[in-house]
């Protein structure tokens, strides 16, 4: 930077300046400049200068300087300065005389001043006279004055009137925030009652007005774009999006981010932000809170927290008390939570006051919220109505319920409808919502499928050397799909496809893993594969198993295992079993094999 020399002189007095020892800094020079301007625009004022005097007034204006300000301004504004004119409004308005502010703003309107059209405009909006409000504000607006346009588009839409997004648009244009944050919201309203491609075309506007506002500083903005970046899976930017809104003092954004924080992981992190937002009022945190200190065991923090949610006007607070109070045995407790959040219309706390009424045997009592939960959405509700229905023999009004519940995804519903169905004989509508449930996760579901693909599989093809060929079907995969799950029909069925493909290890495999769970049919063809095997001694183990389950066959076979070994009394015993339990061939056998061994035992 240059030294100033001996020879600067100070503005307009002919007086050298001193040399200085020390340069002076950019901020001295500034305000030194500034200081010039100003004793320039007095001097210019005071020669008659209007533009000079309207100037000076704004500059004194903006400085707070209102008693310095008027004189200038009024001398502007009588030699006809419309922005002086507004200006002198603008004054008069700030020291309470409203009245006399807008005669001088009607007067710089009239003159073409926008400012003082959006002035005056606000003005009679104020006082209630909306049809003068509207036309000052247009007149704003059309000259391209973004606040008046702004204004236009506030006035329109509380009126309900179509042209209010014109005008909002043309603010956001022209950078004001809250009119691009405004426009985004009432984008946002209308794609979510469009159809889901109207929807679709309408996110990256949507998207686009949100990141305007936000990059000015607006938190709410922050906060939306953050969801549609986090729904987008975004998740790194939709962080940071969080982040920002919730420095600025967004509770909801602290909370989301607290989520966001969680999912990945960080828990303590997520407990931080979630504190935040809770001491801000937001009950949702303080939910999340809760169920925090809940899974770690610390009850009364829980409880504390589902308390403070509640008094933020959360209804889940009084649901997680009542899972609070349910799991810890307060049933009484648990009802009252559950209902005061019922009451306020949860549907999840009305299921679930349901469900605790039935368990203590009022039914009656019971059914009426579970009507009331289902009406309001609860696809579990639903569920749990089918099954009341069902158990009073009511099927046509189960078969009601479980058909809403799965047409909501309800796995379990699903496979209600697919069984109703499959017993009616529509195998074709059975086969898509055993579909569904089974692609839901039900091993049950699953099943059943397999057996309705399996029943009208066609033969299986001769290889040309006469062996059959196994390949592997739909049936077989839907089928081993529910045996992984621990469905022990489909772990025999399974079994039972690989010994036809002559795999005696994966048959075994899964004959043990049925009959090791309970079921007498994989012991029983577990015992015939090891027999086959010539293990009949362990064969023999796992028929007893199966006998003493009520398998029939398993105890003809073992009345025939103890004949052959001369152990005819044990046989006998067997197959008297055997003769109990059927079916019918299976008796027949039996029958004649005890008469041989009784005359054996009696010669």
């Amino acid at each position: 930077m240059d030294v100033m020399g001996d020879k600067a002189t100070l503005f307009e007095t002919g007086r050298f300046v001193q040399p200085s020892s020390e340069e002076p800094t950019r901020d001295e020079m500034g305000d030194m400049g500034e200081a010039a301007d100003e004793v320039r625009l007095r001097l210019a004022a005071q020669a008659g200068d209007a533009e000079a005097s309207s100037v000076l007034g704004a500059v004194l204006l903006r400085r707070g300087d209102l008693d310095g300000a008027e004189a200038p301004l009024r001398a502007a504004t009588a030699a006809g300065d419309r922005a002086a004119a507004n200006n002198l409004g603008v004054l008069l308005h700030q020291r309470g005389y409203a009245d006399e502010a807008a005669g001088w703003w009607r007067i710089a309107a009239v003159a073409g001043s926008a400012a003082a059209a959006h002035a005056l405009g606000r003005h009679h909006r104020e006082r209630g006279d909306e049809p003068a409000a509207e036309y000052w504000l247009r007149q704003s607006a059309e000259q391209g004055h973004v606040l008046g346009a702004y204004a236009l588009a506030d006035l329109l839409e509380h009126r309900g009137d179509a042209g209010a997004e014109h005008w909002m648009r043309a603010a956001a244009e022209r950078g004001h925030r809250e009119a691009a944050y405004r426009l985004a919201r009432a984008l946002d309203r209308r794609a979510a009652h469009e159809d889901e491609a109207g929807a679709d075309n309408a996110v990256e506007e949507i998207e686009q007005w949100y990141r305007q506002a936000a990059a000015r500083g607006h938190r709410r903005a922050a906060l939306h774009l953050g969801a549609i970046l986090e729904k987008r899976g975004d998740l790194k930017e939709a962080g940071r999006w969080y982040l920002t809104s919730a420095k600025d003092g967004e509770a909801r954004a602290a909370c989301a981010l607290g989520f966001l924080l969680r999912d990945a992981g960080d828990t303590e992190s997520a407990a931080v932000w979630w504190l935040r937002a809770a001491q801000d009022g937001d009950g949702n945190a303080a939910n999340a809170l809760g169920a925090l200190h809940a899974e770690r065991g610390e009850t009364q923090t829980a409880e504390r927290w589902y308390r403070a949610a509640l008094d933020a006007g959360d209804d889940n607070g009084a649901y997680n008390l009542g899972l609070l109070s349910a799991e810890q045995g307060r049933t009484a407790q648990a009802e009252q939570w559950y209902r005061r959040a019922a009451y306020a219309g949860h549907r999840e706390a009305a299921n679930a006051l349901a469900i605790l009424l039935l368990q203590g045997g009022d039914t009656t009592g019971a059914e009426p919220w579970f009507s009331k939960a289902a009406e309001a959405g609860s696809v579990d509700a639903a569920f749990n109505l089918g099954i009341l229905h069902a158990g009073r023999g009511e099927e046509a009004v189960a078969l009601r319920w479980y058909e809403r519940a799965a047409s909501a995804g309800h796995t379990e519903a699903a496979l209600q409808v697919g069984m109703a169905l499959l017993r009616e004989g529509d195998e074709q509508e059975a086969e898509r919502h055993l579909r569904c449930a089974a692609g839901g996760g039900s091993a049950e579901a699953a099943y059943r499928l397999a057996a309705v693909l399996d029943a009208r599989r066609p033969p299986e093809p001769a290889h040309e050397l006469g062996e059959i060929v196994h390949e592997k079907t739909e049936c077989e995969e839907w089928y081993e799909r529910a045996a992984t799950q621990g469905h022990r029909r489909a772990q025999v069925r399974v079994g039972m496809l690989a010994a036809a493909r002559g795999d005696v290890v994966e048959a075994a495999r899964w004959y043990r893993a049925a009959a090791e769970a309970g079921s007498r049919n994989g012991a029983f063809n577990l015992g015939l594969l090891l027999a086959r095997e010539g293990s009949e001694p362990e064969a023999a183990v796992w028929w007893t198993r199966a006998a003493d389950a009520g398998h029939g066959r398993a105890a003809l076979r073992l009345a025939l295992v103890y004949a052959r070994r001369g152990e005819l009394a044990e046989g006998q015993k067997w197959a008297d079993r055997a003769v109990a339990l059927g079916p019918a061939e299976v008796a027949e056998r039996a029958e004649r094999l005890r008469d041989a061994l009784r005359e054996e035992l009696s010669a």
